[in-house]
Formats: C-alpha cells, sequence, structure tokens
C-alpha cells in the first residue's frame, strides 16, 4: 500500500516558481522596510510556554504548538493524565506569532539597542488552525514594530512604510481602515454598556460586516436591550460611510459619526493621523472605521486593519500595544506594530523577476566521452557565464525542450542557447529569448 507523502495538514510544499516569487516580493519588502529607517531582527522559532500563555495572545494562545519536556518518564506521564493538563507536559512552544518574540526580544536586548527602535520581522509562525482557503498553520509574517514612542509619529511611520509595500508590490485598491481602541470603549460607555459587557458587545461589533446593525442589536438585546438600541442607532448612522469605504480621515467626517463625550486624547491622535497621511501612495486609501475591533486583547490605542476587494478576510492589521513589554521588562514602553498577511498578500499580486534577463539556459549535447562535449568544456562555459554575472541552468538537450524551456522560464530565467561540441567558449553562444 502506498504511503501519503502528502506534507502534514496545514502546511504546504512551494515548487520551485513559487517559492522564487515568494522571494522576490520578500526582497522587495525587506528593501522598502529597510528604506524607511527599519532593522531586521531574528528571534527563535520557540518561546517559554508560559511566555506563550501569559496572556498576551488573546486567542491566539489556544492555538499554540506546545513542545514536549526532554525525557519525560512515566511518573511525568501519570501526573499529567492524573491531572487532566497535557500542558504539564510541556516547557516550550512554538510562536503564534511575532510581537510576543519580539517583546521579549526588547526586554533582553534593551541596553544595547536605540531609544526608539524600529525592527523588522519576517518569518513563519505557527498556529493549530482550522486549515482552510488563505488559513494555515504555519504561515509568513512581515512585521514591522516601532517601540519607545509614545507619539502618534509612530502610527503614521508604521502606516506610511506599509503603504508603499503595498505600491510597490503593485497591489491596488487597499483601503487601511483605522480605529482606535479607546474609542470603541469610549461608545460603549455612551451606549450605556456595563464594563463587564464591553467584551461580547466588541465580539458583536465585530460581527457588522456580516449580520448588520439589525444582528448587532438582536444580538447584544438578549443581555440588555436599552443599550443595544442606542449602539443600534449610532450604527445605522455609521453603516453608510462603510458601505462606501469608510469614513474619510478628516477631523470634520471623523467628528461627525462619534458621540460626544469620546476620549479626548483618543479623538486628537485621530486628528493628527487625518492631518497626516495625506501624502499617501495611489492605490491605497485610509479611513476611518468606528466599528473595527481586531481581536488581539493586547491593543491599547490605534488599529488598523488593510482590506482588499479581492479577499474575503483583512491582508494585514496592527496597531498600538503600549502594555506588553512592561510584563517583560517590569516598566512600561510604548509600541506599535504592523503586520502584512504574507499568504494572502502574495496570492494576490504578480511580481516581475528582475533578473530574468541575467538567467540563462545552457541545452547541451551528450557529454559522454572525448567525442562529444567534454564536461570541463561545458564547466567552462558555465564558469564564464557566472563570472559576468550570469544565473546558469545546464540541461541535456531532448527531443522535446518544450516542457525542459517552460519549466524554465516558470523558474524565472530568460533565455537559452544551444552548446554542442564545437562551442568553445561563451562567445561562441547565441541567446534566444524563453518568453
Amino acid at each position: 500500500m502506498a504511503r501519503d507523502v502528502s506534507p502534514p495538514r496545514g502546511m504546504r510544499d512551494f515548487l520551485p516558481a513559487d517559492k522564487a516569487k515568494r522571494e522576490r516580493a520578500l526582497r522587495i519588502i525587506r528593501d522598502v522596510y529597510s528604506s524607511h529607517g527599519f532593522e531586521e531582527i531574528e528571534t527563535p522559532v520557540v518561546e517559554d510556554f508560559e511566555r506563550l500563555h501569559s496572556g498576551l495572545g488573546g486567542d491566539n494562545e489556544k492555538l499554540a504548538f506546545s513542545v514536549l519536556k526532554r525525557g519525560l518518564d512515566r511518573g511525568a506521564l501519570e501526573a499529567a493524565a492524573q491531572s487532566g493538563d497535557a500542558h504539564d507536559l510541556a516547557d516550550l512552544g512554538l510562536r503564534f506569532d511575532l510581537t510576543v518574540p519580539l517583546a521579549r526580544f526588547y526586554a533582553s536586548h534593551r541596553s544595547e539597542l536605540p531609544t526608539v527602535f524600529r525592527a523588522i520581522q519576517i518569518a513563519p509562525v505557527w498556529r493549530a488552525e482550522r486549515p482552510q482557503k488563505g488559513r494555515y498553520r504555519q504561515f509568513v509574517q512581515c512585521d514591522i514594530d516601532i517601540i519607545g514612542d509614545g507619539t502618534q509619529l509612530a502610527e503614521v511611520e508604521l502606516i506610511t512604510a506599509t503603504s508603499a509595500v503595498l505600491s510597490t508590490l503593485g497591489l491596488q485598491g487597499c483601503t487601511i481602515r483605522i480605529n482606535d481602541r479607546r474609542i470603541l470603549t469610549g461608545i460603549l460607555d455612551y451606549c450605556g454598556f456595563a464594563p463587564e459587557r464591553f467584551g461580547s458587545a466588541l465580539i458583536s461589533i465585530d460581527k457588522l460586516d456580516k449580520i448588520g446593525a439589525e444582528g448587532v442589536v438582536k444580538e447584544l438585546s438578549e443581555t440588555g436591550p436599552d443599550a443595544a438600541a442606542v449602539l443600534g442607532g449610532l450604527l445605522e448612522r455609521i453603516e453608510p460611510h462603510l458601505a462606501a469605504g469608510g469614513v474619510p480621515m478628516t477631523t470634520a467626517d471623523i467628528l461627525s459619526v462619534l458621540p460626544e463625550g469620546i476620549d479626548s486624547d483618543a479623538v486628537a491622535d485621530m486628528e493628527t493621523l487625518a492631518k497626516s497621511l495625506t501624502e499617501l501612495p495611489s492605490g491605497v486609501q485610509v479611513r476611518f472605521d468606528p466599528t473595527l475591533v481586531r481581536g488581539m486583547g493586547y491593543y491599547t490605542g490605534t488599529i488598523f486593519e488593510i482590506a482588499h476587494p479581492e479577499s474575503g478576510s483583512s491582508v494585514g492589521g496592527g496597531g498600538r500595544y503600549d502594555g506588553m513589554i512592561g510584563r517583560f521588562l517590569g516598566q512600561d514602553v510604548p509600541a506599535a506594530g504592523f503586520s502584512i498577511g504574507f499568504e494572502r498578500i502574495v496570492d494576490l499580486i504578480e511580481v516581475d523577476d528582475a533578473v530574468a534577463s541575467d538567467s540563462v539556459v545552457l541545452v547541451h549535447d551528450a557529454v559522454l566521452d572525448s567525442a562529444d562535449l567534454s564536461i570541463s568544456t561545458l564547466m567552462g562555459i558555465k564558469s564564464e557565464l557566472i563570472a559576468a554575472g550570469k544565473r546558469v541552468r545546464l540541461e541535456k538537450r531532448a527531443k522535446n525542450l518544450t516542457p525542459v524551456l517552460d519549466r524554465a522560464r516558470e523558474a524565472g530565467f530568460g533565455s537559452f542557447a544551444f552548446v554542442s561540441a564545437e562551442t568553445t567558449s561563451a562567445q561562441d553562444l547565441v541567446f534566444k529569448d524563453l518568453a
């Protein structure tokens, strides 16, 4: 019986052409972020179990893959079975995002870092998700974070740099929706929700695009109809703006959809963003969305999310998380970050291979004996081309070259040439365009 040779569920293999496309996109992302003054770091793929389950990761903590302790004996297994807690067997876990590792990294290396640290992290993370389209158990995140700046300049830099990435990748039609957690809690307070109901109310508001204002009110009315009705009136006023893509980022428009009494600092911060994000690249727009929630519990201020018309889910998001690093360091440090969902972005773009013109295929005759093309001659020609800055692949001449050349073109090669026993150097080659 044949054995199953598929990768683990929710994880994928990538063929050379797919891998090449991914690497080209990642190169663009790195270059753009670097041009905006961010520096790349790297952290381990595993963190201490207790750190990953310290309440910083929200619902993602439930999806963390755990790593068993080494040298477990029968007694440890029986104790875990008796307690009914399998976590007793783990002391490490695979990271489920890049934010918790960054907070630990900063706490470890603060004395070696600048006062305001701008970090790039591009790496795989793991979650025990239920696999579906666009959602995997292993996936790449592309994060930028600014630690040490408590002003709106941090949010402006993050949104500007991310917008530049989207534009450079050629992803048109993106909308960055912006809100503030303080505005959300202010709306709930205005409507009359008790603080202990804020969590359930936010879960319902997060479904607005799926069930509408009427559905949100119905869901919340079961535990308090008066506050739900007030919220419903606000949502009905906001819904037409959301249907049009969001509230324009002008001070007047932002204030027009907010009730009185909202946190004045939060409103001032939103006004600052409105005035500061007027020079973004074409193809990217920013809109205020007072119903944007984002599920991570560690956000303390501004939150943002990237929407694209060809994606059923957000393709990126982030926000301010001022309280997280203090959990490791013992003192609060302001922090904000923005993450691009690479797996969703890469499916929406076409990335030109700038090096295709320098990538060549040498289709050679047999190298069986001295009467044919010699290995040393073939390798000498290849070395000449490599020394000239070319990327070179060798392919043996076949009766049907079409599939061979098709694969080479998909892998990013731009031209090919035949090498025969009469070819003595790279100067003798005649290149033909693979396109």
